[in-house]
């Protein structure tokens, strides 16, 4: 009976085959009972820092493919285990006391990393810079600013840094690879690091002891280099403060932060100031100088100088012109740079907006005899006029540097370490001399 009922089946099967074949389409129907069959049980995956040791080795053991069980299962095991941990960290290593992280692939706080250091806007609203390398990082820890969060390849790039000083970040071992992508340097050092936003008051600067009442105001310095050089320049003639006004590039650019070599942790440094808010950073009382690279028109003789040139505006009372003026005044005249303003010159010369009377210094004549301020101009737009107005105000000069004919004009950062340096080298010797002593605003000794 048995095998007469499989007899009938199979024929009834074959001839519904055969039958199906011959329509235009082919019918499927559905076996649930084989999908049913073939299922297996749903397996729990916990996090690996809430599993035990024998647990967890016997993962990874998976995870690489050591022989023991069937490669679908071991595949599947694997990415299953991707999907649950890909953000998740081991916290169980040590290194001197601190405890650190392993970063798995797919971990997106290194790639933070970019928009702290390409967006200015980022830095600004959320409060946080990026430091890359040893000599940088240690800078800042040694001044006292907050590390949130370090990454580093190896153990020993850790230990390079005072450890003691990082129990408060979260630190993340991850790749040399990762950090190649990220890092904005050619030769990668194998640790970076977000640190909360310094307030300069807050910091312990090493060159307090060397200072001089000598104050950099820098003037519309767009060139990430220029002004980076510029406060290394301040940071070695032991600059009080460094004051930037609005419109210069950002003092934590990557660029800055390279050109400056650890500038910002060794003096005060405040950026994006007003006109009016730049005395409120001052000693008082000071005199304000502006840097010119005006000179006459005989250069072999210095005793009589054509120093009332005419600029083309306001700005070129900075590093840009260097050329004669045909008449011999006082005062200049503010001019518009645009091409249909400079073909009326002549018409427009008298309806011009005279600018406040500085008077003219060699550089290296003694213009530093008290607290000094000295204001730097950009190479492009030059010298604001609000800088030339608080020069007239303090009874301060326009100080330039002699070049020989050939050269059209001097480097913004060159001639801020020329002058700082000779600002330096006379207050010096006034000290010595006099035995004077200036107090700040802030109730530190200069002596």
């Amino acid at each position: 009976m048995a095998a007469y009922t499989r007899g009938v089946t199979r024929l009834v099967s074959t001839e519904r085959t055969a039958f199906l074949t011959r329509r235009s389409s082919v019918i499927v129907e559905p076996k649930r009972y084989v999908r049913g069959l073939r299922r297996k049980a749903v397996r729990v995956l916990f996090p690996e820092s809430e599993m035990k040791p024998a647990e967890l080795n016997v993962r990874r053991q998976k995870e690489a493919g050591v022989p023991g069980g069937q490669r679908g299962d071991r595949d599947s095991d694997s990415v299953q285990t991707e999907r649950n941990v890909k953000h998740v960290s081991v916290t169980t290593d040590h290194v001197d006391g601190a405890r650190f992280e392993r970063a798995f692939p797919g971990d997106k706080r290194l790639a933070r990393l970019v928009s702290v250091a390409r967006s200015r806007t980022f830095r600004e609203h959320q409060g946080k810079i990026l430091l890359e390398g040893r000599r940088l990082i240690c800078d800042a820890l040694e001044a006292g600013a907050n590390p949130q969060m370090v990454f580093f390849s190896t153990v020993d790039r850790l230990r390079e840094l005072p450890v003691d000083k990082l129990r408060r970040a979260t630190l993340v071992k991850v790749k040399f690879e990762d950090i190649k992508i990220w890092s904005d340097l050619v030769a990668p050092q194998g640790v970076i690091a977000i640190f909360s936003r310094p307030d300069p008051s807050r910091l312990n600067f090493a060159n307090r002891g060397h200072s001089v009442p000598l104050s950099l105001i820098c003037d519309n310095i767009r060139d990430p280099g220029n002004l980076g050089t510029m406060l290394r320049c301040a940071a070695a003639a032991g600059c009080h403060n460094v004051l930037l006004t609005k419109g210069c590039a950002d003092v934590w650019e990557p660029k800055v932060l390279r050109a400056a070599m650890g500038a910002h942790f060794r003096l005060p440094i405040h950026p994006s100031l007003d006109w009016k808010d730049i005395r409120d950073h001052l000693p008082e009382p000071v005199t304000v100088h502006v840097a010119d690279s005006s000179c006459g028109p005989d250069r072999s003789t210095e005793t009589e100088l054509d120093v009332s040139r005419k600029p083309s505006k306001a700005g070129d009372s900075g590093w840009v012109s260097s050329r004669p003026s045909r008449k011999s005044t006082r005062h200049e005249e503010y001019e518009s740079d645009s091409d249909s303003d400079s073909d009326s010159d002549s018409d427009s010369e008298d309806e011009g907006l005279s600018l406040p009377r500085v008077d003219t210094k060699l550089y290296h004549d003694g213009w530093a005899q008290s607290p000094t301020a000295l204001v730097i101009g950009g190479e492009t737009h030059g010298l604001s006029i609000e800088a030339v107005q608080l020069a007239e105000k303090s009874a301060g000069h326009r100080l330039f540097i002699p070049v020989v004919p050939a050269v059209n004009s001097l480097n913004s950062a060159m001639a801020a370490s020329i002058l700082l340096f000779e600002g330096r080298k006379q207050l010096l010797k006034l000290l010595q001399t006099s035995g004077r002593k200036w107090q700040s605003k802030a109730g530190r000794q200069f002596s």
